[in-house]
């Protein structure tokens, strides 16, 4: 088993998750290819994910880096990781709205 994600048992889904060389982005395994949206994402059963995380370091090493599942909340009703950590990696930071930076696009 994939020792990033020692939670993963094996009768719930996950999905695969990276890091794109190119500019260090999170990316999700989707059907074709990588997505940086979680949503997009291929799941797996949990007795598929170790040969699909196989198949994925073997054909894009050159591509992604830190390949690795992630196990699903069986109880969400949308893609959504089971952990804190997969979920503010899928979602964005964890803070409340009204303490978000304020937006600055306008300042040069």
């Amino acid at each position: 088993m994939d020792v990033r994600n020692n939670r993963r048992d094996m009768t719930g889904a996950s999905v695969i998750t990276a890091n794109r060389l190119l500019d260090g982005r999170i990316v999700w395994l989707a059907p074709q290819g990588w997505s940086e949206a979680i949503s997009q994402a291929r799941v797996f059963d949990n007795a598929a994910v170790e040969d699909a995380i196989r198949q994925a370091r073997a054909a894009d090493a050159n591509t992604v880096v830190g390949i690795y599942g992630v196990q699903l909340d069986p109880d969400a009703t949308h893609i959504t990781p089971l952990t804190v950590r997969e979920r503010i990696r899928a979602f964005g930071p964890s803070v409340h709205p009204d303490f978000a930076p304020v937006e600055t696009s306008h300042v040069h």
